[in-house]
Formats: structure tokens, sequence, C-alpha cells
């Protein structure tokens, strides 16, 4: 039997007008023994007609399953339970790599590593990641940083061991739409030691005219329920202080940047603050500590939320 270093999957759904081009991405690495693993999530155009006809003569080892519309957590699971690859690296079905994404991403020593992406807006490229200016960083401390906000990271970014990932049950949680992948980036990373880092950005996140999520029913909030959940996986694994970092900073940060996310969204003021007091927020976020700066912010709105309102409309505060 081949060895297979890697195995990329790609869930697709009705992405057929980009997906050829996504494969293309794929199949054009200047990498060998990797596997495409293609999980089409009950696509209702002509996705899977495009997936069949790009990957036929490839020459590149693939399998192709489709199965009921699940959602991309189902297809991604799917996925890594028909691997074969030492490692696993996840590409969107309308995103693109570049040819040596695999090739800085493979290191064969440690159990993660991570590139840099970028977002593309037509014919514009923004860097999105973070430059650590070091090759290694280890997942403790990876962690830290992410949930005190201070990196800005997103799962694609790492290749993870495939065995770390399958002997511990780490899976996409189903029927979740917000914040599902982050929580599988950072429970795999704490049964790891080391990430190696590629400051190479070969990822590229395609922003597509109108695709731009307009999360209904304040969706977004979800990811505080997504965090609790983690924090109580990090106490059952012995990570005390990393289960107190998501409920004392993680947490507030994301409610805090969610309901300004919002209001800049022109959702009503008093439509964030019934499902606010409806989920229980606000209490959640005043248990923050941390940042003087951020704390403020914080003690100022709690104290007042109307006129934190009124000042940030006036001055058109950016997202925090």
């Amino acid at each position: 039997m081949e060895n297979i270093k890697v195995s990329v999957i790609i869930p697709v759904y009705n992405c057929g007008e980009y997906i050829g081009s996504t494969l293309k991405s794929v199949i054009n690495q200047n990498f060998s023994d990797y596997e495409i693993i293609v999980v089409d999530d009950g696509s209702t155009d002509n996705s899977l007609e495009v997936i069949n006809s790009t990957l036929r003569e490839c020459g590149i080892r693939y399998k192709v399953i489709h199965q009921q519309n699940g959602g991309v957590s189902v297809a991604r699971n799917h996925g890594i339970d028909v691997s074969s690859g030492e490692y696993l690296v996840f590409v969107d079905g309308d995103d693109l790599i570049s040819p040596n994404h695999l090739l800085e991403l493979y290191n064969g020593v440690e159990d993660f590593s991570l590139i840099q992406f970028a977002k593309k807006d037509g014919d514009n490229i923004y860097s999105q990641g973070t430059n650590f200016g070091r090759d290694y960083i280890s997942t403790d401390d990876f962690i830290q940083k992410e949930l005190n906000m201070e990196i800005v990271f997103n799962f694609f970014q790492i290749m993870y061991k495939s065995s770390i990932i399958k002997e511990n049950n780490i899976r996409f949680t189903p029927g979740v739409v917000y914040g599902e992948d982050t929580e599988f980036a950072l429970k795999a990373l704490i049964f790891g030691n080391n990430i190696h880092i590629s400051n190479e950005i070969t990822y590229f996140y395609v922003q597509r005219t109108g695709s731009a999520i307009r999360t209904t029913e304040f969706r977004r909030f979800d990811i505080v329920e997504i965090f609790e959940n983690l924090s109580k996986f990090y106490r059952i694994n012995g990570k005390n202080h990393l289960a107190k970092l998501i409920i004392y900073s993680r947490i507030p940060r994301a409610i805090f940047g969610n309901m300004n996310y919002f209001f800049y969204s022109c959702y009503g003021f008093d439509d964030v603050m019934y499902v606010m007091k409806k989920k229980d927020l606000f209490y959640k976020l005043s248990r923050f500590r941390g940042d003087f700066k951020f704390n403020l912010k914080v003690r100022l709105f709690l104290l007042n939320p109307k006129l934190y309102y009124k000042l940030w409309f006036k001055f058109k505060n950016s997202i925090d």
C-alpha cells in the first residue's frame, strides 16, 4: 500500500461555479503522496459533475463522496472518517491554495503545522494571518494567544496529525453554523506539543460578491455556547488554566465583538439588548478580567448600554 502523507478534505455544497478552480489549485501542488477527498453535501447544482470531470484524469489519488445534505460539519467529519493520510488539511470548496501549500505545511515531525492566509476579493489580496516571527510555538502558548484574541487565526491554516484527531475522537460539531471550526482546532491542539510555523501565505479565502453572511436571528452569539462547551472540555482534560481563560477572556470578548458587529450591521439596539438579556450575556460579559482598555469599554457599556450605543454610533467605533 502506498504511503499517503496528507489527506486534503474539501466539503462542497452548491459550489459548481467555483469548485473546479479550487480543485485545480489542489491538484497543482509541488508535493507528492497526498490524496484528495471531496465530500459533496447534497448539492443541487452541477457541483458533483464538475468534481468528477476535474478529478477523473488528475493523476492524484482521490475519493468523491456524495451524501445527503447534513451541513459542513457532517461533510468534514465524513472526510475525516474515510481519510488515509498521516496528516489532515482542510480546504473550503470555493477557496484557493498556492502550489506550495502542502509543501509549506508538511513537516513530518511535529503534530501540527501552520501557514498564513489572505483574503482575496476580486484582484485585491489582503493578508489576514499573524506573522509569528519564529519557526515554532507551543500549542499551549498558541491557544492562550487565541483565547486572549492576540492573534488572527482560522482553523484551515493548520495541518493536523491524523492519529491525534482520530484517537481522541475530535470532530466538528454538527448543526453549528458559527464557531465549529475554531472549536475543532482548539480541541485538537491540546493533544500535541508544538506547532511548526511557516510565514508564507499559501491559503486564499475568497470573498465572493454578495457572499458576506448576514447571520439571522443573532446566530453569531452561538459562539458563546461553543466556548462554554470548550471550557468544560478543557477542564475534563486537565487544562484548567485554559478553561478559566475562556470564561474570563474569550467569551466576554466574543460577546462584545459580536454585539458591536450587530450595531455595525444596523441591527436595532433594542433587538440586540433583548437577545443579550435572553441569553444571559450581560453577566457573562461582566466576568471579563484582563486588558484595562477593553475592560473600560465593557464597564461603560454595562453601566449604561444606551449611552455606550449613542457614543459608539456618534464616533463610529470599529468592531473590537
